[in-house]
């Protein structure tokens, strides 16, 4: 094992990655020769997330999800020195730097990058901070993109399996246009956080391919037409080019040199190469080898990201998206998702573990998750008697409609709280079975589940899905595998790499058939599978449009 001593003696090239989440920033320090993560870091936003009011008070609507653009700043002054710290590498072997972000999370800023929430007088108003991916709050105006490109059948449409996201670029921006027409009037540039950051880092704005192809509706080189735009709202004429247009980098290349600013902050050496960004999920591929067609990474945390590439371009209905590269060079890149898994799970823990089990898990040392999770794995499949549907937090695949809501049907007196959360697991494994079908239906073969995230550490869930699955499941070897990406792109961009194929050969890591499919249990799950798809089909598909107006009838109440 080489220790701090040794990386020191032999002043090995070195690269850092940053991975900017939901709640808090990651970064590792990798030796460039073998992928090896020497040190690592993480960081907490100090405000997390704003769901319900603004730092001064000022209350949100229902479906809101912000974030303060410092905290960002901050994980980079202190995650970054303390990984550098814990590792035992000094600062001048390290070549490059690499970030990935939650995607699609969107900032209104000045020309020359100020965030206009940081402007004395605008700290009250929501649309000038960061939307994060998570923000729902423009659905009607996703409905409106999507019923215009199909009206004027825009080509680009199918790329994205029919249907525009909420969570998207134009979305947000339209919201922002139709709701607080003064914020879009003062935003001089509409921009993805995962470029906004490396910004930051070497004072160059340029657009990461990949967050432009998936969120940004850019497809052979164009966004869609001032035409289009101006029939969706005439002051949206303009959006493209007056906000949003910047040039294009592909992944893996040169964004430009860290300042000296942004040296000061991390106590990396400036004028180190800075590579362009790229979205959380998809630098997370790389770090699992999935690098050949066929393979499908499941990222899951807070949500779940499907990322595959594959050497066909097929309509998917529900994707997130199809684009030429976008995961790895020379291949057509896939996501899909789910909007809410991890957060599913922990909404239930903070609303349905009771006192009594709160105690039990603290004399066993558990938390509540390992605690529910225990009594889950005692019970049969089925035997609990339930079946839910994961949209507390939307449909992102393949429905993409953010007004539908969660379900649990079979609830008795006698159903305790392992049960729910069993059943919410199981509703999680559903989900992407659900997107498997639709990718494998629509002629992109899935050969291979590889998963990665925070969630592989729950082993019932895994085993969960491999039996809901039918399907082998590997999982990452790496703990932080979007870091990890995002310091093998870095590694590119400096020259160590010719591309990230070559990379993920060497500094990628993966165990292989981690989890098997049990037959008996596979079958039992095919009958609960059939259940889940008859509610998914009539809740979500227009059967039965109640969980549209109970979100109406809130939205009155709200107001």
């Amino acid at each position: 094992m080489t220790t701090p001593h040794d990386v020191r003696a032999n002043l090995e090239p070195c690269v850092v990655g940053v991975d900017f989440g939901t709640l808090s920033g990651r970064a590792v320090v990798v030796r460039v020769r073998d992928g090896a993560e020497l040190g690592t870091a993480e960081h907490p936003y100090a405000h997390a997330v704003l769901d319900r009011e603004l730092p001064d008070g000022t209350r949100l609507p229902p479906d809101w999800a912000l974030q303060v653009p410092s905290d960002y700043i901050d994980v980079l002054r202190n995650a970054v020195p303390e990984a550098l710290g814990r590792s035992g590498v000094r600062p001048e072997q390290v070549t490059a730097i690499g970030t990935d972000f939650t995607a699609c999370t969107m900032l209104p800023v000045l020309a020359d990058g100020t965030p206009l929430c940081e402007l004395p007088d605008l700290t009250d108003r929501p649309h000038a901070y960061v939307k994060l991916w998570r923000h729902h709050a423009a659905q009607a105006q996703a409905e409106r993109i999507t019923a215009l490109a199909e009206e004027r059948k825009e080509g680009w449409l199918r790329r994205y399996g029919g249907r525009i996201s909420s969570e998207w670029e134009f979305a947000k921006a339209l919201q922002v246009l139709e709701e607080d027409p003064e914020i879009y009037g003062r935003t001089e540039r509409w921009v993805e956080v995962a470029d906004w950051i490396v910004w930051q880092l070497c004072g160059t704005h340029v657009r990461n391919a990949c967050t432009a192809g998936y969120k940004g509706q850019f497809q052979d080189g164009a966004y869609p037409s001032r035409d289009y735009l101006t029939a969706l709202n005439p002051d949206f004429a303009d959006f493209v080019t007056d906000k949003l247009d910047q040039p294009i980098a592909q992944l893996g290349d040169r964004a430009g040199a860290l300042t000296d600013e942004a040296a000061a902050w991390t106590g990396l050496p400036e004028g180190i190469t800075v590579c362009v960004g790229n979205i959380d999920a998809h630098v997370t591929a790389p770090a699992a080898g999935a690098v050949e067609p066929g393979r499908m990474v499941v990222i899951m945390g807070t949500s779940t990201c499907h990322i595959m590439s594959s050497d066909r371009n097929e309509t998917v209905p529900g994707m997130c998206g199809v684009v030429d590269g976008g995961i790895v060079p020379g291949l057509w890149g896939y996501e899909a998702g789910q909007s809410g898994v991890g957060d599913i799970f922990g909404w239930f823990v903070r609303t349905g573990f009771p006192s009594s089990y709160a105690e039990q898990a603290q004399a066993l040392d558990r938390d509540p998750h390992e605690h529910l999770t225990a009594l889950a794995a005692e019970q049969r499949v089925g035997e609990h008697g339930l079946v839910a549907l994961d949209w507390h937090s939307g449909n992102r695949s393949v429905l993409v409609d953010h007004d539908l809501s969660g379900l649990v049907v079979g609830l008795t007196l006698s159903t305790r709280p392992e049960d729910v959360y069993r059943a919410l697991l199981e509703a999680t494994a559903f989900g992407t079975r659900t997107i498997i079908e639709a990718f494998e239906t629509a002629g992109v073969p899935v050969e291979e589940l590889i998963v990665a995230g925070g969630l592989t550490k729950n082993a019932l869930l895994m085993q969960i899905y491999a039996d809901v699955t039918r399907r082998p499941l590997g999982v990452i070897g790496s703990a932080q595998g979007p870091a990890l990406g995002a310091a093998m792109h870095a590694a590119v961009a400096a020259g160590a790499y010719p591309d990230i194929q070559a990379a993920a050969q060497t500094m990628g890591s993966v165990h292989r058939g981690a989890y098997q499919p049990d037959p008996e249990r596979a079958a039992a799950y095919d009958r609960l599978y059939a259940e889940y798809r008859l509610l998914h089909d009539y809740f979500g598909r227009g059967t039965n449009e109640v969980m549209h107006r109970l979100r109406h009838i809130r939205a009155e109440a709200s107001a």
